[in-house]
Formats: structure tokens, C-alpha cells, sequence
């Protein structure tokens, strides 16, 4: 009996994984990103924006996320966690805080080809 509720929760903790991330091939997501700093404003999470922090918005991805981000020119990759929602421009699939642009080094640029996988 004890392996059966073993087998069940590996089971429901296989389904929750999967609907977390319902437009993830494979849990990796290719295209492009920006950033923004809106200093002191609330997330869609509820918590201010802070552009110091390693935060980032997605569309689905739930608040808490881990994603690791890769700047596909240069290879430069971090992880940030998922506060916000967005972004709302056409062919982008993340924004990243202002902090987080520095360190994938593509701030001055403003935009960047990202791919992006949860961690």
C-alpha cells in the first residue's frame, strides 16, 4: 500500500511539473529579450520592482520560477527569478531587470537573443 502512494505523488508531482510550464518545449525556450526598471512599481506578483534585483517577467511561467538565461551572442548565462508578467512586444519571450541585462551584457543594446530553461 505505502509504495502505491509513493507511486501516486511521483506521479502528480510529474503532472504539476508539466503544468507549470505549458508553452515549454522540453523546458528551454528560444527568442528575444529586453529589460526594464520601473523602479518601485508592483510586479504582477505583488512585490516592487526592484531593477537590482535578478528578476525577470514571463507570460506563464509561475511566480517563484528559476530560469537560467543564456545571451545566445555572446554565451554569457544567469539564473532570475520569475516576479512579473510580460513581456507584451511581439517575438520576446522574456524581460529581465536592469541588473540582469548588465550581467548578460547587453544593457547599452537593449535587446538580445535569449534562451531560456527552467531550473
Amino acid at each position: 500500500m505505502r509504495r502505491r502512494g509513493l507511486v501516486l505523488l511521483v506521479a502528480a508531482t510529474g503532472l504539476v511539473a508539466a503544468l507549470a510550464a505549458p508553452n515549454f518545449a522540453r523546458d528551454r525556450q528560444c527568442g528575444g529579450a529586453s529589460w526594464y526598471a520601473m523602479a518601485g512599481n508592483r510586479t504582477a506578483s505583488g512585490e516592487p520592482m526592484n531593477p537590482a534585483d535578478l528578476t525577470a517577467a514571463h507570460r506563464s511561467l509561475p511566480f517563484g520560477t528559476i530560469v537560467k538565461v543564456t545571451n545566445q551572442a555572446n554565451g554569457v548565462s544567469l539564473r532570475v527569478r520569475i516576479n512579473d508578467r510580460g513581456p507584451f512586444t511581439g517575438g520576446r519571450i522574456i524581460d529581465v531587470s536592469k541588473a540582469a541585462a548588465a550581467r548578460l551584457d547587453f544593457l547599452r543594446a537593449g535587446r538580445a537573443q535569449v534562451c531560456i530553461a527552467i531550473v
